[in-house]
């Protein structure tokens, strides 16, 4: 007879092929400090709410919508701060780009750094959005026009 999995393995494995993903898009959405700790925390609330959450659908969606509500509580009212860009490490990213990153809306945000920073397709970035193909490659247009201009670059 086989052993049954234990909770603990099965949330282990959730988190080995989730937490990755779910940092990322929390830290394109709230900034790398907190974007960070929203996950840690969204985590946190999967372990101990793991009998329902296995249940869902979608339960990293879920988690992702966890950790972006403990993730703008943290903000509160001000812009996510995203790192410094070294030039000198890293000559091929405009220095201006985590400033610029930070004015664009949450949506337009996180969808150009999981699709241009994570290389994220739009499919799957639509899916963990719950929103459509077409939407999500409208708001990556308009967010990289928004960056063209408020970097300086060509429109």
């Amino acid at each position: 007879m086989f052993a049954q999995k234990s909770e603990t393995d099965s949330f282990s494995e959730f988190v080995v092929a989730n937490e990755r993903r779910l940092r990322q898009a929390l830290s394109a959405a709230c900034g790398d400090q907190v974007g960070r700790e929203a996950a840690a925390e969204a985590l946190e609330y999967g372990w101990e709410n793991w009998d329902r959450l296995k249940a869902m659908d979608n339960p990293i969606g879920y988690l992702f919508k966890v950790g972006r509500g403990r993730g703008r509580r943290m903000l509160s009212r001000s812009r996510p701060v995203f790192d410094r860009v070294d030039p000198a490490r890293l000559p091929e990213v405009e220095p201006k780009l985590p400033e610029a990153l930070a004015r664009l809306t949450e949506r337009q945000r996180l969808i150009v750094i999981l699709v241009h920073c994570d290389q994220w397709s739009q499919g799957e970035v639509a899916e963990w959005l719950g929103l459509s193909r077409s939407s999500v490659r409208n708001h990556l247009e308009r967010a990289m026009e928004s960056l063209r201009r408020t970097i300086g670059g060509v429109s």
